[in-house]
């Protein structure tokens, strides 16, 4: 693959690929379990942290190793080839699969409520799944600037309903405490762990490393600049949401941004929104079925999948094909709330793993051909938190946490059946 993809582009996708279906339909549940604003505020931002401290630290291994394939590549060459191939299993199933069913879950609970769209929410999106595949799956620039486009547009009518929110006082006195619910520690880390996929994206631009122009000087600036815009973003989003309504009416629902924006401007307001979160979860829908893709093909081109999954006229056009196949499949049997936790623990173990072989390699290596930014603070806060929100998790959730353990013990025997089947 030749370097096409500037810094606008990577950064483009990577706000697109976080600005997903976790902002628009996290906070609702949330507040199920918190009772109130103010501690999911406080997830957000500790989410937000967590996410600036990976960023970092995959910039730190992106600068190292500068080619496409995301956390297959990197856990390949700094741990070994199985931990690397679980790692692309991890992705084809959780990374990008289950996400793009996610977002198209909650596009369809938006338009299908607030539009009022007949007929099975389902196919609402997988329509969107298969126009999203249809760009990426033709032409890299075809796909790519209108991404670009789209990115644009979201950004700057997202950036109007903050303002709209923070102009327009709530025609009640505050949102309410929920009585029933019982805040705690564990509540709090579930949370925490459904927020990381809401912020899950950060990493986008590895995956398309080896089509990134100077990826010295723009891979890691594409992911802690786009990081720390995204978190800004999110703040102000959910600030809005959540004093904009009150807590009864947000509770546990999927579309906490329409229902904020009727109680700011009524339906035409929520129509108007509706829109602008469909349009947001689908660039988040194209940046993963652009990105996943060259996971799989990166792993064809090494044996571990088959070669037709490899690159074709300058896309992977048979591992759009699957990607989209298979996000379609899941977003058929799925629910969103399932989905939730079962992303944002098995990514994080994924991530937390990769950014343990940073460690690794940086004591081979050493400091100098390894820079990390705040050593070993930044990757240390990031495994850590990481690590206790999934322990949580677990103990909370364990069917979620142990689907994910089942995810990646599956591997093992896909990664030596494709190894003998390939001879390497």
């Amino acid at each position: 693959m030749r370097r096409r993809l500037g810094l606008t582009s990577a950064s483009a996708l990577v706000v697109a690929n976080m600005i997903g279906a976790g902002v628009f339909t996290t906070s609702g549940f949330a507040l199920a379990d918190l009772g109130r604003p103010e501690p999911v505020l406080l997830a957000w931002v500790i989410g937000g942290i967590m996410a600036v401290c990976g960023a970092l630290s995959y910039g730190a291994l992106a600068r190292r190793i500068p080619e496409s394939g995301g956390e297959y590549t990197f856990l390949s060459q700094t741990v070994h080839p199985l931990a690397g191939f679980l790692a692309g299993w991890v992705s084809l199933l959780v990374g990008f699969t289950a996400p793009i069913a996610a977002a198209a879950l909650g596009l369809q609970a938006y338009l299908s409520d607030s539009l009022g769209l007949g007929g099975r929410p389902e196919w609402i999106g997988t329509t969107a799944i298969l126009a999203a595949g249809l760009m990426h799956g033709l032409r890299l620039r075809t796909g790519v600037v209108l991404q670009n486009t789209a990115v644009g547009l979201k950004l700057a009518l997202i950036g109007g309903f903050v303002l709209l929110g923070a102009l327009r006082s709530p025609s009640y006195a505050g949102p309410a405490i929920l009585p029933q619910a019982d805040f705690g520690i564990g509540a709090f880390a579930v949370t925490l762990v459904w927020i990381s996929f809401a912020y899950s994206g950060w990493n986008a631009a590895v995956y398309v490393a080896g089509e990134v122009r100077e990826p010295e000087r723009n891979l890691h600036r594409s992911l802690w600049l786009a990081t720390g815009l995204v978190t800004l973003i999110y703040l102000a989003l959910n600030a809005v949401f959540l004093y904009s309504a009150p807590a009864e009416a947000l509770a546990g629902r999927a579309d906490v941004g329409a229902i904020a924006a009727e109680a700011l401007g009524g339906p035409a307001l929520r129509q108007a929104v509706s829109v602008l979160v469909a349009l947001a979860l689908f660039t988040s829908i194209s940046s993963m079925v652009m990105a996943g893709p060259r996971v799989y093909a990166r792993m064809a081109e090494d044996g571990l999948f088959p070669r037709r999954l490899g690159v074709a006229k300058e896309v992977p056009r048979a591992a759009v094909a699957l990607q989209v196949g298979l996000a379609v499949l899941v977003a058929w049997v799925s629910g969103l709330r399932e989905l939730l936790g079962y992303i944002g623990f098995t990514l994080g173990i994924s991530a937390a793993a990769t950014i343990a072989g940073l460690i690794a390699l940086r004591h081979r290596e050493g400091p100098l051909r390894v820079p990390v930014p705040g050593y070993p603070w930044i990757p240390g806060i990031f495994i850590l938190t990481t690590l206790a929100a999934a322990s949580f998790m677990a103990a909370r959730e364990p069917l979620q946490a142990g689907l994910g353990l089942l995810t990646v013990g599956l591997g093992i025997p896909v990664y030596w059946l494709m190894r003998s089947v390939s001879g390497r």
